[in-house]
């Protein structure tokens, strides 16, 4: 046993040194170190061995296995190594690097997005997030959006078996930290992902971003809101922007109003935009999250507040002039390198 070792080892580094393709150092693996390879048969053979020789066999067996297996390592690394270098054969490492594609840049939609929450964080606010999969508690029922809502309808809304849903805005935000929340005043922005079941178009995406934002203290005033928003899209559209509040509805808030603000360019007549929407804290939003917390902290009659949102991709739009809201989900590079 011990000199077929010897004889096998003295083969196998005999055959190994004249390999020279990856495909024979594999088979010569497989004949002599795989599950029925000569070693292999070899220690096989260890339960016939005297008693009193198994412990020199045995160690001469780990001798011979060790010896292969490190010859066969140093072959693949330096096959390994005379690939590498061939790889690089007759380039001049010295030569002086090429420009690459140049450097990258932020998505136009993530700098209104980051522009947006630097405006609103000089006036107190800070950043809050919530789920994107909501229930219809926190998207609807605490917003105080009736059950026949066409909002609430699935022609609108993306449900999942379970009852939950995709978010339709990031209000339900505003529910999820008012429930959480353990001292007044709260001043949070909640930029994210909302979902609907529109049609792709130049103006409507199924998966858009809001930003929306939410002020609620002992005495918060229609005049604290206004002055919020039109301090807000004078930062962000110019110290000239005109800003007007027009009467509208929404669920959650009363009054409501929808934010416009007038555009002007070059060669063109100033138009009137629909930009935001807003308004006072509905109470029955205060009263529905008081029930859930179970105290007086955000009672009706203690409290009042305003939100209002917008979508990011039309304050995109707005802002670079931008025709087919389609252009900021395409990746198009070359679209994309104008705000590089």
């Amino acid at each position: 046993m011990l000199s077929q070792l010897d004889s096998l080892k003295a083969q196998a580094l005999q055959a190994l040194y004249t390999l020279t393709e990856e495909a024979a150092i594999e088979a010569f693996r497989v004949e002599y170190l795989g599950k029925k390879g000569h070693l292999t048969s070899l220690s096989a053979g260890m339960r016939d061995v005297d008693p009193a020789l198994k412990r020199e066999v045995g160690a001469k067996l780990n001798e011979v296995r060790e010896a292969i297996t490190q010859a066969l390592s140093a072959k693949q690394e330096a096959l390994q190594a005379a690939k590498d270098a061939a790889a690089v054969a007759g380039l001049d490492i010295t030569l002086p690097g090429r420009p690459g594609a140049g450097q990258g840049s932020l998505h136009p939609l993530t700098q209104v997005r980051d522009q947006a929450v630097r405006i609103l964080r000089k006036l107190g606010f800070v950043l809050a997030e919530g789920p994107e999969v909501e229930t219809a508690w926190h998207c609807f029922d605490a917003l105080n959006t009736p059950e026949d809502h066409p909002a609430r309808h699935p022609s609108d809304t993306f449900y999942m078996p379970d009852g939950k849903l995709l978010r339709t805005h990031t209000s339900s935000v505003q529910i999820r930290t008012l429930e959480s929340v353990k001292s007044l005043p709260v001043r949070i922005i909640s930029p994210g992902a909302a979902y609907r079941r529109d049609e792709i178009d130049a103006t409507h995406l199924s998966v858009f971003n809001q930003i929306e934002a939410l002020y609620v203290a002992d005495e918060v005033s229609l005049a604290d809101l206004k002055g919020t928003l039109e301090f807000f899209f004078k930062e962000l559209l110019g110290s000239g922007t005109a800003v007007r509040f027009r009467p509208h509805f929404f669920p959650f808030t009363e009054p409501s109003f929808e934010i416009d603000v007038k555009l002007e360019a070059k060669g063109r007549e100033a138009r009137w935009i629909e930009i935001a929407g807003c308004g006072m804290v509905d109470p029955a939003v205060f009263e529905a999250v008081s029930r859930t917390r179970g105290d007086e902290l955000l009672h009706p009659e203690r409290v009042s507040g305003f939100a209002f949102g917008m979508g990011l991709e039309r304050l995109t739009m707005i802002l670079h002039g931008i025709g087919d809201i389609r252009h900021l989900i395409e990746n198009d590079s070359r679209f994309l390198a104008q705000f590089a």
